[in-house]
């Protein structure tokens, strides 16, 4: 499915502006569900300008109003113009990331075995022949690579990840693993933020009668923050 060009200000406007579901704005924009939410409570590493998808010619009201009379409702993108795009060679990766890649594929030969060189190699941008010799031991740099969640390196998309485990897993005839983290991570941080919400009411209400000196106050802490 097509994707907003700028997702994450998109998802902030449509947050500010919108009653659509957050999981409705988070498979429009293409993001994890706790990163809406995160967007939603200001809780994101920075703050975001809202893009308007409407001006963008990516979503008309019409469809706008369709998400919010019907929670279920999938929202569908509008064709904008046609942009230049890579339709062939591998996938492009910053020059800041490449180093990383060795480091996820092994993470993925380890915790998904099912996965094919092909896939691999199209989820990362890298060739058959570095995963070969990733996955039998004879890569140049072997003893400094550590496996490494390619989500967590920037190299994929988690959906992305996601998808080629279940195809990998369905083609092999296993039962692909679940995600378990969302609802306890969900949870967790949604008690988090409503426990940061009431503190920060506390002290705004103290610091109205003058009973808390600003030097005093807590640092905020990154619910994000491992």
């Amino acid at each position: 499915m097509a994707q907003p060009l700028m997702p994450h200000a998109t998802a902030s406007w449509l947050v500010e502006n919108t009653a659509l579901t957050f999981q409705q704005i988070a498979d429009f924009c293409g993001l994890h569900i706790l990163e809406v939410q995160a967007i939603a409570d200001d809780t994101a590493g920075t703050r975001l300008t809202g893009r308007d998808p409407v001006r963008a010619h990516e979503l008309t009201m019409d469809e706008i109003e369709r998400g919010q009379a019907n929670p279920d409702y999938r929202l569908r993108i509008q064709k904008g113009p046609e942009q230049v795009r890579r339709t062939k060679g591998p996938r492009y990766t910053p020059v800041s990331k490449r180093q990383d890649k060795p480091d996820g594929i092994a993470w993925i030969i380890r915790n998904h075995p099912e996965v094919s060189d092909g896939a691999i190699s199209k989820l990362i941008g890298t060739t058959r022949t570095t995963i070969a010799a990733i996955r039998d031991r004879t890569h140049w740099n072997i003893a400094n690579i550590t496996p490494k969640d390619p989500v967590t390196l920037g190299l994929c998309s988690q959906r992305e990840l996601d998808a080629i485990v279940a195809k990998a897993a369905k083609a092999a005839g296993i039962e692909a693993p679940t995600d378990q983290r969302l609802a306890g991570d969900r949870e967790a941080l949604i008690e988090q933020l409503r426990a940061e919400r009431e503190r920060a009411a506390r002290e705004a209400e103290a610091a109205a009668r003058g009973e808390l000196d600003t030097a005093d106050r807590p640092a905020f802490e990154d619910p994000f923050r491992r």
